[in-house]
């Protein structure tokens, strides 16, 4: 037996029209067509699936069922057509998100608590386990979205600036650096660095700092959360590099004292990468949008005066770098 979508159609509309002719004009068919399916249909099931002589016209049994059969199938498919007509229209999709920065939970939650108001039939996640292969996985589309610092010229792979930080130094109110108006490579020999567990290449304080400059720290602690690492700063078990946008209510505490890096000050780029084709979706779009403005904010502070919006590049380019 080969039951199609229409005969399924058919049997519905006969059910709620009660005759031909009503039933007809629902499906946008003639009469003389809607007769020649049912006859067809009627032959592949081996009985009368409705009872011609009675007004209104009514399903038979066999025609009952065939029914029970419309009702579950056709609202699943009418569904699925209009997720079809979304996600062609973008109003609908999939934003897999991997990071390779620890930190960008501060500000890429705010993000997406905002995005859910907008776009709530996209599906959301955040992969964090995918740091170290993130492009990999955005290439293989098991995630949508890298957000990175690290910036490369991979063919169909698009790169779109979000927005610049500052990688600050940080420490107890009474440490003795508190003095130094910035801090330099050689500040760091006697201290207790305390970082996030991820490899020193994706730390700027290694790579844009201390390699270049061939100084180790004293001991380095590594710890999962940034409020952990605050506590333990302001307790004086160690020094701490965060990024500018988890500094924002910090920067008014009585506990803490933080310094620019260097004398001119350290600056990264953040960058949202995606596969090219998708770049035209308009909630990708927002997104993007979305992380640039609110990043910026909690860099600001409570304030609303601490940091400037940083100039944001138009291109995709940019020179490499590494994650706070």
């Amino acid at each position: 037996m080969h039951i199609e979508l229409r005969h399924l159609r058919t049997i519905r509309a006969i059910h709620e029209a009660g005759g031909l002719a009503k039933a007809a004009d629902l499906l946008r068919i003639t009469q003389s067509a809607l007769s020649h399916q049912i006859k067809g249909l009627e032959e592949q099931v081996g009985m009368e699936l409705f009872g011609r002589r009675t007004k209104p016209m009514r399903l038979s049994a066999a025609g009952l069922r065939l029914l029970r059969v419309a009702d579950r199938v056709l609202p699943e498919i009418e569904a699925l057509e209009v997720e079809f007509d979304n996600l062609r229209h973008g109003s609908a999709g999939r934003l897999h998100i991997a990071i390779e920065c620890h930190a960008c939970f501060e500000w890429l939650l705010p993000v997406l608590e905002l995005f859910r108001h907008t776009w709530n039939d996209v599906d959301v996640d955040i992969r964090p386990g995918l740091a170290f292969s993130a492009i990999e996985a955005l290439e293989r589309e098991t995630v949508d979205v890298v957000i990175t610092s690290d910036p490369e010229d991979i063919p169909g792979i698009t790169f779109a600036p979000l927005f610049d930080y500052s990688p600050l130094f940080v420490a107890a109110a009474g440490h003795p650096l508190a003095d130094k108006p910035f801090i330099e490579p050689e500040d760091f020999l006697g201290e207790t660095l305390l970082t996030y567990p991820v490899d020193r290449s994706r730390l700027d304080v290694f790579s844009m700092l201390l390699e270049p400059a061939g100084v180790e720290p004293a001991a380095i602690r590594r710890v999962e959360l940034t409020e952990v690492i605050l506590l333990l700063v302001a307790s004086g078990r160690g020094v701490t590099v965060l990024p500018d946008w988890v500094l924002r209510e910090v920067k008014f505490h009585s506990d803490y004292i933080t310094r620019p890096i260097t004398e001119k000050g350290l600056t990264r780029r953040m960058f949202a990468a995606c596969r090219a084709e998708d770049t035209a979706k308009p909630f990708m779009a927002h997104f993007t949008r979305l992380a640039r403005t609110e990043a910026v904010k909690l860099q600001r502070g409570r304030s609303g005066m601490t940091a400037a919006p940083s100039p944001i590049l138009t291109a995709s380019g940019g020179q490499g770098q590494t994650t706070p």
